[in-house]
């Protein structure tokens, strides 16, 4: 044992470090979108087992879009160009969407009841909700598309106090 490994933090011992974290892993989103493969994983194999033939396609898409929602965020966090990183978010967020159109279908399918969905579409919901605000904070864009969806609401124009965060960019001149 070298003198210069560290400590374990909680227990002092040397011999058993703490494992290495992940900058994906401290995400709350990555944290809900396991929990929700936790909770649709029994799910999709009681549906299986419910009626095969009926549910075959829908339960493998659920089983995909599910963990292509986990993955893209793990991989879109450790990417370094911020537009990368929101089409990762982005990508991982449609995955979310698609996981409660299958929970969905398996509804309309008349293999589950709504009852019996309902906790892994909030899960989703917050899920999908956590995803934007990462591509909004990410995406150069996103600021300009925001603002411009502002001016198609349905009904009287309501005035707006003029935007106190603004953005300047300057480029310098280089002669070559």
């Amino acid at each position: 044992m070298s003198p210069s490994q560290p400590n374990d933090p909680v227990t002092g011992d040397r011999r058993f470090p703490r494992p290495a974290i992940f900058d994906h892993e401290k995400l709350n989103v990555y944290q809900l979108q396991l929990q929700f493969i936790a909770w649709v994983t029994p799910l999709i194999e009681e549906a299986r087992t419910i009626s095969i033939p009926k549910t075959r396609e829908v339960c493998d898409q659920l089983d995909r879009a599910s963990l292509s929602s986990v993955l893209n965020t793990a991989e879109g966090n450790g990417k370094r160009q911020r537009q990368v990183r929101a089409k990762f978010f982005d990508d991982a967020r449609g995955s979310a969407t698609e996981s409660a159109a299958c929970l969905d279908a398996l509804v309309a399918k008349r293999i589950f009841t709504r009852d019996r969905i309902v906790e892994g579409k909030l899960m989703l919901l917050r899920i999908v909700s956590m995803l934007c605000k990462l591509i909004d904070r990410f995406d150069e864009a996103g600021d300009q598309l925001h603002e411009q969806s502002l001016e198609y609401r349905i009904g009287p124009k309501v005035p707006t106090a003029p935007s106190t965060r603004t953005r300047t960019r300057t480029r310098k001149n280089r002669t070559v």
